[in-house]
């Protein structure tokens, strides 16, 4: 397995993470399958959502893979007063992260960053390593360190 761009700002940071890797099947990219796939239990998997605010324009939402993100409660807690989802064909030149392998970590620029709040339950949660086909385990403390993250009730 190569190191990503995330795992080497984890490292930069002085951040403890182990990473997992899992064959990708192109048509189920789903975080549940992905879960099974590195045994961990589905609520401790986010996925990396980008939207974009009226007022704030590009927002980083991080979820478990069992929910779906409340646009409203993203657009109260981002300080918008609407929010939707980026095009899909938007999300490479902006964020340097494909469908399926998008972390929030290492973006091409630092975006405003909300953890939904239930990761604070688990000791360590999973995220993108950047790529398909591996995770990143981390805290999630420190994960919302590194991308500047304020933890919110946003699924």
């Amino acid at each position: 397995m190569s190191k990503t761009n995330a795992m080497r700002i984890l490292e930069s940071a002085g951040i403890d993470y182990t990473a997992h890797s899992y064959d990708v099947d192109e048509e189920d990219l789903t975080g549940i399958t992905v879960a099974n796939k590195i045994g961990a239990e589905p609520e401790s998997v986010f996925k990396t959502l980008v939207t974009t605010g009226d007022k704030t324009g590009t927002t980083i939402f991080c979820i478990p893979v069992t929910s779906e993100l409340s646009l409203k409660k993203a657009a109260a807690v981002s300080g918008n007063k609407k929010i939707e989802m980026i095009k899909m064909k938007d999300l490479q030149p902006l964020t340097g992260y494909i469908r399926g392998g998008c972390s929030p970590v290492g973006m091409k620029k630092q975006f405003p960053t909300f953890i939904d709040e239930t990761a604070v339950l688990y000791d360590l949660i999973c995220v993108s390593a950047g790529v398909r086909g591996t995770q990143i385990k981390v805290s999630p403390e420190k994960l919302a360190a590194v991308t500047g993250a304020v933890f919110a009730e946003i699924s």
